[in-house]
């Protein structure tokens, strides 16, 4: 009896064991599944808002009512839209670890993912190129960057990408016969496998070629901003010590001809420049501003979606390779967190975005707020950086050295 009782005793203690075990197990998946839907969810909340915020700040202020704002507000929709749609299957999927829908919204999910990636990256690409011809090409972008033009573009961007997207997803060109029958015996697990062809095809479309023409185009950008400082620079600082001359009687001494008091009319005109001359100025230093911004817009995305590119073609054609979910999981919610960033971007790099999303939280959190929206002037007459001799100052212009010759290198790099 007493060996009976003792058996029994330690069958009861092995079972409260493993019990113990269990429940801890269980408390730890718990808890690593609330933090991760803790993740998932803000950074899905946070994507909607900021893209959202982005819009209507844009809509109720005029002075961001420019033509590169256009593709501002519909990257900032696209990237809205992933979080909706892409982000939230596949936050459900990551969750539950099994999909919750049915066979069909599998093929829609897919297709969405794949749609508004494509979206957003043909919109940084059409913005790359229309900086480059701001800033490289004034004269020809005056001319050619119209509103019926800009439309054109938008609408291509939208309505282009479903070829690689809903078009060979329904049709089932983007995968194999394996896959397909397996899809069919597991109807509830969403995995997205392509063949070769529709690897080559998506990706350079969806990433490498428009990633390539975007670095093409701000390296252009920006070999061409420091061309003309430097051009600035130089000619300004031989337009002063010229001037400085002339001032203490050296130069008129010395000057014998016409040549000579035509270069003393140019340097008159730099240093004492007209009201039109001030305004192309002013237009010039936030075309700058605009294009360094997109630039780290750009950057950013590169590097958010280049790891999962990569992986995406290289398991594709490297059949024996294998990746674990996790870190599968991992590249794509690193590619997803970039429509989060991009209006954070705007807050920390733009000033005038920085003031209307200011203005727009302080209407929307206050009901009582019946205020007009700012037109983002009156920040002109607050901040002493903006007074109007600070704000005619630009890279690209001669009058740049004007004041503060010292602060030259400073004010190139400091703000947007």
């Amino acid at each position: 009896m007493d060996y009976l009782k003792n058996a029994t005793s330690m069958l009861n203690r092995s079972i409260e064991d493993l019990q113990n075990e269990a429940s801890d197990d269980d408390i730890g998946n718990n808890l690593l599944l609330f933090i991760k839907a803790t993740i998932m969810g803000s950074i899905i909340i946070v994507s909607i808002f900021g893209n959202l915020l982005v819009i209507v700040s844009v809509m109720r202020h005029r002075k961001l009512r420019v033509i590169t704002n256009y593709y501002v507000i519909s990257l900032a929709l696209a990237d809205m839209l992933v979080a909706m749609f892409a982000m939230s299957f596949n936050a459900s999927v990551e969750i539950f670890n099994s999909w919750l829908f049915s066979y069909t919204l599998c093929d829609v999910w897919n297709s969405l993912d794949v749609y508004f990636s494509t979206v957003s990256i043909l919109h940084l690409c059409a913005i790359s190129i229309d900086r480059y011809y701001a800033i490289c090409k004034p004269l020809k972008y005056s001319l050619l960057m119209t509103k019926k033009l800009v439309a054109f573009i938008l609408v291509s961007i939208w309505v282009s990408p479903a070829f690689i997207s809903f078009l060979p997803i329904f049709m089932g060109w983007y995968t194999t016969k394996d896959h397909q029958e397996f899809r069919r015996i597991h109807p509830d697990m969403c995995v997205f496998v392509v063949n070769q062809a529709y690897a080559v095809i998506s990706s350079c479309i969806s990433f490498w070629v428009p990633g390539s023409v975007m670095i093409y185009m701000y390296s252009m950008v920006f070999r061409e901003a420091n061309r003309q400082e430097k051009e600035m620079f130089n000619r300004h600082g031989a337009a002063m010590l010229l001037h400085a001359n002339n001032t203490n009687g050296d130069m008129m001494s010395n000057s014998g001809g016409s040549s000579k008091t035509l270069t003393l009319h140019e340097i008159n005109q730099d240093l004492h420049h007209t009201p039109t001359r001030e305004r192309s100025i002013s237009k010039m230093k936030r075309e700058h501003k605009a294009a360094r911004t997109l630039g780290i817009i750009m950057g950013i995305f590169i590097l958010c979606w280049l790891p999962f590119f990569l992986w995406y073609d290289s398991v594709t054609f490297c059949t024996s390779c294998t990746c674990p979910h996790v870190v599968v999981a991992m590249l794509f919610w690193i590619g997803y967190f970039n429509s989060t960033l991009n209006p954070l971007i705007y807050a920390y790099f733009n000033k005038d975005f920085r003031e209307a999303f200011k203005n727009t939280l302080q209407c929307a959190f206050c009901s009582l707020c019946r205020r007009p929206p700012s037109d983002l002037n009156y920040i002109d007459q607050r901040r002493p950086s903006m007074r109007y001799e600070d704000r005619t100052r630009s890279v690209f212009s001669e009058t740049y050295l004007k004041h503060n010759v010292d602060r030259r290198s400073s004010d190139f790099g400091s703000t947007l």
